[in-house]
C-alpha cells in the first residue's frame, strides 16, 4: 500500500518540529523520525489504528506516537495521512478530510 501525506499533515509536522526544537533540536528530530516510523508500520496492518471518535467513520483511523495523534484514511490502495494533532488540541473537521 502506498502512503501519502496531505499538505495539512506535513504542515502540522513542521509545526510540531518548530515547537519542540525551541527547547531541544535533537529531541525534535527524534520525534519527527518516530512519527515517520510509526506511519511506516501502517503498511503491515492499516486497520490496526482505532476509529477516530470525532469522525466515527470506519476508514478514518488514528495511531499514537507519544502525545500525538496521527490521523489517517484507509483507502483501497493507499493510506492517506490527514493530520497530526497533540492530544490537548481539539480535532477540527479539516483534520479528517
Amino acid at each position: 500500500m502506498k502512503i501519502s501525506w496531505s499538505p495539512l499533515a506535513m504542515e502540522r509536522l513542521d509545526q510540531i518540529f518548530e515547537y519542540v526544537s525551541r527547547d531541544n533540536v535533537p529531541d525534535a528530530q527524534k520525534l519527527v523520525e518516530r512519527i515517520f516510523d510509526k506511519v511506516e508500520t501502517l503498511h503491515e496492518n492499516p486497520l490496526r489504528g482505532r476509529i477516530v471518535p470525532e469522525a466515527n467513520r470506519e476508514e478514518i483511523r488514528e495511531v499514537y506516537e507519544g502525545e500525538y495523534r496521527i490521523i489517517y484514511r484507509v483507502e483501497i490502495k493507499r493510506i492517506s495521512i490527514l493530520s497530526i494533532k497533540n492530544f490537548k488540541q481539539l480535532l477540527k473537521e479539516e483534520d479528517t478530510k
